[in-house]
């Protein structure tokens, strides 16, 4: 995961391969210039009973993934199963770009990118289940 730069608020805590971290009194920026790292910003962790969408599901199996509860190999398969059929249902122009972006990210393994672009969706999802739920 090169390249990444990483913003922390006062305080703010992210899980780095496996390793909470905690940012001190003042805003800090960092480079992350390791490949293949394993980010979390746990103020975007979704916890598992928040996990009752479509989108929050695959979300939540890339989470699995950077904080290390579970293997990428073994979750590669469930995670692009999850992407592709989340194309199904959601086939404006953005929404499948942000797939695209995801499916692009998982297959390289960079997991943070793929969780980025799956986020990104959730407002989108949110807005279609309060839509059919009136």
């Amino acid at each position: 995961m090169s390249g990444l730069i990483l913003k922390l608020a006062p305080h703010e805590r992210v899980l780095i391969n496996g390793a909470v971290i905690e940012n001190g009194e003042r805003r800090s920026r960092f480079s992350i210039v390791t490949p293949n790292v394993n980010i979390l910003r746990l103020r975007d962790a979704i916890h598992p009973e928040e996990v009752k969408t479509p989108v929050r599901r695959v979300c939540y199996v890339v989470q699995l993934i950077l904080s290390g509860d579970s293997e990428a190999d073994e979750m590669r398969p469930q995670l692009l199963r999850g992407i592709e059929q989340l194309s199904q249902v959601l086939t404006d122009q953005d929404s499948r770009a942000l797939l695209n972006r995801a499916t692009e990210a998982a297959l390289c393994g960079d997991h943070y990118q793929t969780l980025r672009a799956l986020r990104s969706l959730l407002p989108r999802e949110e807005r279609l289940l309060a839509g059919a739920h009136p």
